[in-house]
């Protein structure tokens, strides 16, 4: 399964852990967690989640109803209702556990702290931790990539290569942070929305925890899954 698909199949089958939804629904919900510029189209939810059924994640409620996608011609939607299997379940929790190298990347790390109010503390920190590193890494790359640039480049490209790196550097401080406030609450407290606002390079104050307006779609921590 490719990266892209592996974190679609997880966005899925956290919000169906939520409650079972029909395809319109569901595709909604995944447009606002994924982000507007991964929106997806029913070429591309669908087949994935004829997969999810095929491998026994998830369950038709009604499988006898034709899928027919909404178009403006014919405003129908799907009456087929989809919800988790016992196995379903069980592949969320392997998923949500799950705090490699493959948790700290860019699409897989913003789902998965999508659904950080279900997942165990001590993974949430792996995670972020491992997120810090990965982004650092990143960091030292970047700083030496502009480096070079002011030497090879007009102002104009220098100035998008520094946008970029002070995005990067702004994630690191709201993970230092997160961190921070995780490890401070050790009392089974889930989220940071306790540890108060803190102030943006720009000066605004912005609440702890939520992520920077220009960095990925992040859902807040800690929210429940009506919330949500």
């Amino acid at each position: 399964m490719g990266r892209r698909s592996g974190v679609l199949e997880f966005a899925v089958l956290g919000l169906l852990h939520d409650a079972p939804m029909h395809g319109y629904e569901l595709r909604k919900r995944l447009n606002i967690l994924l982000g507007a510029l991964r929106a997806l189209s029913y070429g591309t939810l669908y087949p994935c989640l004829k997969s999810l059924v095929a491998q026994g994640f998830l369950v038709e409620d009604n499988p006898d109803v034709e899928y027919v996608p909404a178009t403006a011609l014919n405003g129908k939607r799907s009456k087929i209702v989809y919800r988790l299997s016992p196995e379903g379940k069980q592949r969320f929790e392997e998923l949500l556990a799950d705090s490699g190298p493959d948790a700290w990347e860019d699409e897989r790390f913003g789902v998965h702290f999508a659904f950080f109010g279900q997942t165990d503390r001590a993974v949430r920190m792996r995670v972020l931790e491992g997120r810090r590193s990965r982004l650092e890494e990143r960091l030292e790359r970047m700083r030496n990539s502009l480096a070079r640039a002011r030497e090879r480049f007009d102002d104009y490209t220098v100035e998008l290569q520094r946008h970029g790196l002070e995005s990067v550097e702004r994630e690191v401080r709201w993970l230092n942070e997160l961190i921070e406030t995780e490890r401070a609450n050790r009392t089974g407290r889930t989220g940071p929305a306790a540890a108060g606002p803190h102030q943006t390079s720009d000066g605004r104050g912005q609440e702890t925890g939520s992520p920077d307006p220009s960095g990925p779609p992040y859902d807040r921590p800690g929210r429940s899954a009506q919330e949500r």
